[in-house]
């Protein structure tokens, strides 16, 4: 989109990168490098990687940085004057912005103690995120779209899709973590099978997302990842299951297959299209 930057542009950019800062800000405090408690310590350590049979490694959590980082770009380069009048952001920006405050708000929570609060936000996180990565289909696909650059293509469409193939995991996870510490005891169910059940969801929800994304990699790339280091804490560490390890494995494999069939499919029905 052309023209001259309306002041709501202004507004938007600058809105962007502040809370840019903010989360990266929470992100730092959330690490205990300025004075908050480490995720995993607190809240009576629900969210450690031993609290529950879907708790990720901590490892997996260095995912963290990449989005970040991906974040800032993004902030930085919507920015630039060249950008003010874009569509996509026009679309995506405020979306973006919310997100990175409910990424700071869920470290806040945390750092208070109130897992259930956590759940609600994390959620909430969620949600955007689904419509944000929806909208920048959408964006895609209009015929009048200009393709994105290279830029574009790592900066936005790559740091939405691991941010959102991420936080599935993550939010999985921090409902697990909150029914522990309500003492949910799963009706009498084996523990085990409660956690083969929300690992498959979580796949399920990694498989839609590849479905309706046209095979993009990134976000079945963070939610494999995810899963995966849910079978290494679950094989390696406490509370162990090699049921739920092996389920998280299964689960990691099918996503990553379901994207690259997914992609495939699309590449066809593109280059069909093209022909005719």
């Amino acid at each position: 989109m052309t023209g001259s930057p309306q002041p709501s542009d202004r507004v938007r950019q600058v809105v962007v990168f502040v809370l840019a800062l903010v989360a990266i800000a929470g992100a730092f405090y959330g690490s205990g490098a300025l004075g908050g408690a480490q995720i995993q310590d607190a809240a009576g350590g629900a969210l450690a990687a031993d609290s529950t049979l879907i708790a990720p490694a901590g490892p997996a959590f260095s995912i963290w940085s990449v989005i970040y980082l991906g974040l800032f770009a993004y902030a930085v380069w919507q920015l630039l004057p060249s950008q003010a009048t874009r569509a996509v952001h026009r679309r995506l920006g405020y979306l973006i912005a919310v997100s990175m405050l409910l990424n700071a708000a869920w470290i806040g929570v945390v750092q208070l103690g109130q897992v259930g609060l956590s759940v609600v936000v994390i959620s909430a996180l969620l949600v955007v995120l689904g419509i944000a990565f929806s909208l920048l289909l959408r964006t895609r696909r209009k015929a009048d779209s200009t393709a994105a650059g290279i830029v574009e293509s790592v900066v936005l469409d790559g740091t939405v899709g691991l941010y959102l193939g991420w936080v599935t995991i993550a939010t999985a996870a921090n409902v697990a973590a909150w029914l522990t510490a309500l003492g949910f005891r799963g009706f009498g169910i084996d523990p085990d099978i409660w956690g083969v059940g929300v690992v498959s969801v979580a796949a399920l929800c990694g498989v839609a997302t590849a479905v309706a994304g046209r095979g993009r990699l990134t976000p079945a790339l963070a939610s494999a990842w995810g899963l995966s280091w849910v079978a290494v804490a679950r094989i390696t560490d406490e509370p162990a299951s090699q049921l739920v390890g092996i389920a998280a494995v299964i689960a990691a494999c099918v996503v990553m297959v379901a994207a690259v069939v997914r992609r495939v499919v699309a590449h066809r029905a593109d280059n069909r299209s093209a022909v005719a």
